[in-house]
């Protein structure tokens, strides 16, 4: 069994959770999810079963899609709805258009000083086993993309729903605190979704309480839909065979230097291929995915 399992995850569950329900089900140990997911947020966690898990850092590298609630007036230790409250303050009537203009100032490149209560390490410490011992560190700064950053609605008068599209690594919860600071307010994000990770929304899911055997045979979807975003490398029956060993190769016609290739034969994906660092003009293997 290899291939990319799109699940939907449940609230009330780690990732790691729905990764050992998984396994129960397909009667392996080799899964791996791509992006965790905090156990009070549902939505898209596609899992690599089998040889695709040596894919899974690639998958983890697309974009993600969510949407998130913002609530103003009120800030927690921990970002979200789930902390102990550590400020509040009065919300004034803030128009809808004035948010979406505060909005537009998140878009593209920014910087993000992640969370205490993270999984980011610090001197070889996780960041919330500091804050749960009540410490604070100095926290390094990270360099995310807010891809697409939308209104989608106003929830109530201290609440709106926003959509946002972002790099690997970002914080939606920092996020939420950061437009909460450009508004002159303290914030925390109140609800979150993720609706995409790569090519993959809810449509392509299968929720966990539905999970059999069937349902896993047939969610499972090709390795393939796993690296769209990196170019293609359509190989002949010769090279197909080569490619199985591990082979080395000339660099081919119409190579993008610097990136990742994928290697397919008749739609299928065989490897990831890049340049060789020691030898100019030839390509070398990443992962083998056919042998």
């Amino acid at each position: 069994m290899d291939g990319i399992f799109p699940l939907w995850k449940p609230k009330g569950l780690t990732s790691h959770d729905c990764v050992v329900k998984v396994r129960k089900v397909a009667g392996t140990k080799k899964i791996g999810h791509t992006g965790t997911l905090d156990p009070e947020v549902e939505g898209v966690l596609p899992l690599c079963i089998g040889k695709a898990t040596k894919l899974v850092p690639f998958l983890t590298d697309t974009e993600k899609t969510y949407e998130a609630v913002i609530s103003l007036g009120t800030a927690t230790e921990t970002e979200d709805a789930w902390g102990e409250v550590i400020d509040t303050a009065e919300v004034p009537d803030i128009s809808d258009h004035y948010i979406q203009k505060v909005l537009k100032d998140f878009q593209g490149d920014i910087t993000q000083v992640p969370p205490m209560y993270s999984a980011v390490k610090v001197n070889g410490r996780r960041l919330y086993e500091y804050a749960r011992e009540g410490m604070e560190v100095e926290r390094p700064e990270r360099q995310v993309t807010i891809h697409e950053l939308h209104w989608m609605e106003r929830v109530s008068r201290e609440s709106f729903r926003v959509k946002v599209v972002c790099s690997k690594g970002t914080y939606i919860r920092t996020l939420c605190v950061d437009i909460g600071k450009a508004l002159g307010l303290p914030a925390h994000m109140k609800e979150l979704t993720r609706t995409g990770t790569g090519d993959f929304t809810e449509i392509d899911c299968v929720r966990l309480e539905d999970l059999d055997r069937d349902k896993l045979n047939n969610g499972l979807l090709p390795m393939k839909k796993a690296v769209p975003h990196l170019p293609e490398w359509e190989v002949t029956e010769e090279e197909a065979s080569l490619i199985r060993n591990g082979q080395r190769f000339d660099r081919p016609a119409n190579w993008s230097a610097g990136e990742i290739h994928v290697a397919v034969h008749k739609g299928e994906l065989l490897a990831l291929y890049h340049d060789h660092p020691d030898k100019p003009g030839l390509i070398k293997p990443i992962r083998v995915l056919k042998q």
